[in-house]
């Protein structure tokens, strides 16, 4: 199975229903379209003002809040208010839907068309992240970067 490292808080809250789209640079690939694949948690640290940024402008509504393409608001507010995620792990998994233009999702969300040449580089294909399944635990695991094969519990004790 594949796995996507995502850093934190993003990864949680793909985990907890609030960020139905993992926006990339880069389309999805044919492969993985329709597949299930591991979410999970890089090891970098969470900056603190990262998520006082994003807490503000959720808290604020409006446009602010419509930027970030997360739902349900108030649900998103609580998973970063916990202000503890874990990080080096896989926390569950999720089908990775038929990518879109990530401007196109951002008009759904309410934002108007960008001109915002940094995001429309950045978050060129938003990836749908569909029938999300949280792990009752979290599976420490060291992650890459890209999509990356997530072992096989053979694997992880030893005999593969």
């Amino acid at each position: 199975m594949k796995a996507l490292t995502l850093w934190q808080p993003w990864a949680s809250l793909v985990i907890e229903g609030c960020k139905p789209f993992e926006f990339r640079g880069w389309r999805a690939p044919r492969s993985i379209i329709g597949q299930r694949i591991v979410i999970h948690a890089a090891a970098r640290k969470v900056e603190p003002g990262e998520v006082f940024l994003l807490l503000n402008e959720l808290e604020a509504g409006g446009i602010y809040a419509a930027v970030t393409c997360l739902r349900p608001v108030d649900r998103a507010i609580e998973v970063l208010r916990r202000g503890s995620w874990p990080l080096a792990c896989g926390l569950g998994t999720a089908i990775v839907g038929e990518p879109r233009n990530g401007i196109e999702i951002a008009e759904e969300f309410g934002v108007p068309g960008s001109n915002d040449s940094d995001r429309d580089q950045h978050a060129n294909w938003g990836w749908p992240m569909l029938e999300v399944e949280r792990w009752p635990e979290p599976v420490p695991m060291r992650g890459a970067q890209g999509l990356w094969n997530w072992p096989t519990p053979a694997e992880v004790i030893g005999h593969g």
